[in-house]
């Protein structure tokens, strides 16, 4: 069975109603104004590496209706090291900014609406909370 990882602050994300991910923390602080030029620099450096090496979920919902809710959170996998590194990197900066980051391990990500080679996105268990 795979082991599955993910970091997250405190905040809680409207659509998914579980902890904010690192991307959407840093995209809040950047849209804030609260990135040093060089800091929103190497962000943008790290974003474009993510662009180039992980595949954006096709879904993040049960439904492929029109607006089915997306309540769909992204977990990597283990074996997917280089990716877990990079965002080491993304939650240093985040802590740099005082910002608390937590890191969640599990075996049961919840139900799996995308799988690919680094990562699912998978819609939490009842009563789970990420």
């Amino acid at each position: 069975m795979a082991t599955f990882i993910r970091f997250a602050v405190a905040t809680r994300d409207a659509s998914s109603d579980q902890q904010q991910g690192v991307f959407t923390a840093l995209y809040a602080l950047k849209r804030a104004g609260a990135l040093l030029p060089h800091e929103e620099e190497w962000f943008q450096e790290i974003t474009r590496w993510f662009d180039k090496n992980l595949e954006r979920p096709s879904h993040l919902a049960w439904s492929s209706r029109p607006n089915a809710p997306e309540r769909a959170i992204s977990w990597f996998k283990l074996s997917a090291t280089e990716h877990v590194s990079r965002m080491r990197e993304l939650v240093a900066l985040l802590e740099h900014k005082d910002i608390t980051v937590e890191e969640f391990r599990t075996d049961k990500a919840g139900y799996v609406v995308y799988e690919d080679e680094h990562q699912v996105a998978a819609i939490p268990f009842p009563n789970e909370t990420f």
